[in-house]
């Protein structure tokens, strides 16, 4: 009978070894994984376990970062085939050797199914690596090398590219290693949205909408890809592209093994993004953005056409030797028809015609190309010119003397200009440009010593009359009491000169009509502001700022300076300032149709605005506040964004103004915080409200108070209803709660407006006033979710502000004053 206790005891101990039970990175053909049990691998860096994202209930097995703040997936086993529930599911090693992941019912929801049964008496495991790579293995190999794994996850990745990681071809095997993103924040499956290589003559990085390409790198030229805009990355990582007989792939790791790092392409934004781990608060710092501007857009100048950013905008040029084909839509900024030749092609003129050559450019799609490995560029040159065909060429490979050579055959596509980057591009001319370009060469050659001369001589009389311009500029301006204004930047107490257009203050106030009342267009805390017209006929608008005035000369200064650096349409234009004894002037471009909430909270002025008006003010200060953000040389944080400070253009086109209290921040910056809160309330972000932490999230959150304000005619502050206490927040919130969110929409645009669009604005509002910044979207996405129809992510309650809440030295005004700003702290953004 005893025999009998000890028999339990052995069988109870044996079914404890096929479950994992403690931290361990590795699981055997005796042991299984369970949902809720986990692998960690060596250092700790990497987790391995089951997961539900975002409000999804379906259970995944993926790995993620271990010690991050916000939960990173960086890979998922099932993602096209969920488990319905927690605890259905467990990961086991199968008699023939492969992982397996099983539902309850016996139901394969993954599986390797890549390996062969194992030799008796090895046993075969699976581990989670260091590096985040899960592999699986015979013990015996224990020391082997990654290419000795008899499966691993890093030739399966999902949407994320780790360092150590190969993006490419095995062109043995077939494997083709490439980035899908998911569907969603919550939705891990398969996305349409594609990065990696999809060329195996000439290899270039693409990123692709299904077949629709939206993004090329250019090809490999020994240093890098020839389309990346500098190789600032090759400061942090490692980067290598290794070609050979049986692959070709793409490789990074940190110079630092410390660096924490990881790409991502992102579905929602139609971006691959590169993060690198901020160790103070373990978030996500965002260090590089793909496609970056504009130009970066496939193909966005067409044929023979090539790109160029200037002043944050794009600019198509056609090749020498080429014409737009369309002029007319060439005008309209309608380049996608390209450029053709200025004069008929013709082989019969082979041996007169030449190459020109361009700097500095991401060579052309190299779908109609050929290449060779050993040409010298004096070879590759005549190449081409034996060929009529052959429209350019460049060396392959530019590191070094250079060497290597790809031709062209037809159209050029997708060229731009890389100031910081990019290669030399050789394109064909026909003989009477040839002709020409060679005489101008000649020219340049033999006259380079009278070019010498004549630009000294003419140097110094430049300098000489500069000189004196200057000498009587500035005592000029120094009697009137201004020559050059300076702005301190608050950041870091460095200054910025920045030189202003000046008017005379007897002029301004004659465009006014003296400042009379009847000029009078409205009052604020900067003080009054008149309709003046200048002597070109010009309507103007002039603030004057009242001897009483809260707003003194740092936000006067810092309004003026902001405005004339920035060009956008949904940005109001400032045209000159007057600063004379007391007076402080601004002229602005004069809009008639004055601000946004003249026509918002009035009864009859609101019935003017219609849904498809208030839908495109909706979506103009969007971008307004986008090239504010991201798209500006400048990364701005507005801090007063509301109805009022929404200026109206002749057509009902939104400008957003008042830039006295905006706040400038670098590259990276996107967070700062103060000592005292400035702006107005009811359109504070709760964080810096009470906190005085402002960021380009707190601006989201006022733009989501100005939506729900648009949607429904209402002020947020100041109200009441009848059947509950609190502000135009809250108000929505429980009308989106009791399923009736339509009973927010103003009663005046019963016969306008579209269902479908104002019940995604008031979600797209509600998500923007969300109590926690990173649950708040960023402008880009605003802006793609105002114009698509993907699901949305559902919004948590948020905090309903009342008249109550108690800030940080609080004034008894409204609007408060200004004041120094603190040195601003590191920002994060979530990778997906």
């Amino acid at each position: 009978m005893a025999i009998l206790p000890f028999m339990l005891l052995v069988v109870k101990l044996l079914s404890l070894t096929s479950q994992i039970c403690s931290v361990t990175d590795k699981i055997t053909q005796y042991e299984s994984l369970p949902d809720g049990a986990t692998l960690v691998s060596q250092g700790g860096t990497y987790e391995l376990g089951f997961f539900s994202p975002g409000s999804s209930t379906n259970r995944y097995l993926g790995i993620w970062f271990r010690n991050v703040s916000v939960k990173t997936v960086v890979w998922v086993a099932n993602r096209d085939n969920p488990l319905a529930n927690k605890n259905s599911g467990k990961l086991s090693i199968s008699k023939e050797g492969n992982l397996v992941l099983l539902s309850k019912n016996g139901t394969a929801h993954w599986s390797t199914n890549q390996t062969t049964k194992g030799s008796s008496g090895v046993i075969r495991i699976a581990q989670l690596l260091a590096p985040g790579n899960f592999v699986i293995r015979d013990e015996k190999e224990e020391d082997s090398d990654s290419e000795e794994y008899l499966w691993q996850s890093f030739d399966y990745p999902t949407d994320t590219f780790l360092p150590g990681m190969k993006l490419g071809w095995n062109l043995t095997s077939g494997l083709n290693r490439h980035l899908t993103a998911w569907k969603s924040w919550d939705d891990p499956s398969s996305g349409t949205l594609t990065y990696g290589y999809f060329k195996t003559e000439i290899p270039e990085l693409e990123i692709r909408n299904d077949s629709t390409i939206l993004f090329r790198s250019g090809p490999w030229n020994g240093i890098q890809n020839s389309g990346r805009h500098s190789v600032t990355n090759r400061q942090l990582f490692n980067m290598d592209f290794v070609s050979k007989k049986d692959e070709f792939y793409f490789q990074y790791k940190p110079r630092d093994p410390s660096l924490i790092a990881m790409s991502v392409i992102n579905q929602t934004l139609n971006a691959f993004q590169r993060f690198i781990l901020n160790e103070g608060n373990r978030t996500w710092k965002l260090r590089s953005n793909t496609p970056r501007d504009i130009c970066d857009n496939y193909e966005h100048c067409g044929s023979f056409g090539s790109c160029a950013m200037e002043n944050e905008s794009a600019v198509c040029e056609c090749l020498s030797g080429f014409a737009p084909k369309s002029p007319q839509n060439w005008t309209a900024n309608n380049w996608s028809q390209g450029c053709v030749r200025s004069e008929p092609w013709s082989c019969k003129e082979r041996g007169k015609d030449g190459f020109t050559k361009l700097q500095n450019v991401k060579v052309p799609d190299t779908s109609t190309s050929w290449y060779n490995t050993s040409m010298t560029l004096e070879e590759c040159r005549v190449k081409c010119w034996e060929n009529c065909s052959c429209t350019a060429y460049i060396n392959s490979d530019i590191s070094g003397e250079g060497s290597g050579c790809i031709l062209w055959f037809g159209d050029l596509l997708d060229l731009r200009q890389l100031p910081d980057a990019g290669q030399d591009l050789y394109v064909r001319l026909t003989a009477s440009e040839t002709v020409l370009y060679q005489a101008q060469g000649k020219a340049n050659d033999g006259s380079k010593k009278m070019v010498v001369v004549v630009a000294i001589t003419v140097t110094a009389i430049v300098l000489i009359l500069l000189t004196l311009m200057l000498i009587w500029w500035r005592r000029k301006f120094e009697v009137r009491g201004f020559f050059m204004m300076k702005v301190e930047k608050k950041n870091d107490g460095d200054q910025e000169d920045s030189e202003l257009p000046l008017f005379d203050f007897n002029t301004v106030a004659a465009t006014t009509g003296n400042f009379s009342e009847d000029k009078k267009l409205g009052e604020g805390g900067f003080g009054p502001v008149y309709k003046g017209t200048l002597p070109d006929g010009q309507d103007v608008a002039v603030k004057r700022l009242s001897h009483s005035s809260t707003q003194g000369m740092i936000e006067f200064k810092n309004e003026v300076i902001f405005c004339s650096k920035f060009q956008h349409r949904n940005l109001v234009k400032v045209l000159g300032c007057c600063i004379e004894e007391q007076e402080k002037l601004l002229i602005y471009e004069y809009m008639p149709n004055k601000s946004l909430d003249f026509f918002l909270f009035d009864s009859c002025q609101s019935k003017f605005l219609d849904w498809s008006k208030r839908f495109n003010i909706i979506s103009g200060v969007a971008r307004g506040l986008l090239y504010l953000h991201q798209d500006s040389r400048f990364r701005v944080i507005h801090r007063d964004l509301k109805a009022s400070n929404v200026l109206l253009d002749d057509n009902m086109n939104p400008k957003i103004s008042d830039f006295g209290l905006a706040r400038m921040c670098g590259g990276d910056q996107l967070e700062g915080s103060t000592s005292r809160v400035v702006g107005t309330y009811g359109y504070m972000a709760p964080e810096y409200a009470i906190d005085g932490i402002f960021s380009i999230k707190s601006d989201v959150y006022s733009f989501g108070i100005l939506i729900l304000e648009i949607l429904s005619g209402k002020k947020n502050k100041g109200l009441s209803y009848s059947n509950h206490s609190c502000n135009l927040v809250g108000h929505a919130w429980r009308l989106w709660k009791e399923c009736t969110p339509v009973a927010l929409i103003d009663t005046c645009l019963e016969d306008s407006y579209i269902l479908s669009e104002t019940l995604r604005c008031i979600h797209i509002g509600l998500l923007c006033v969300q109590h926690q910044p990173d649950d708040r979207p960023t402008m880009a996405s605003v802006l793609i979710m105002l114009n698509s129809e993907n699901a949305l992510p559902q919004p948590k309650e948020p905090i309903f502000f009342s008249e109550k809440v108690s800030v940080k030295d609080k004034s008894t005004s409204d609007s408060m004053t200004s004041s120094s700003v603190n040195e601003v702290t590191v920002s994060i953004m979530e990778p997906r």
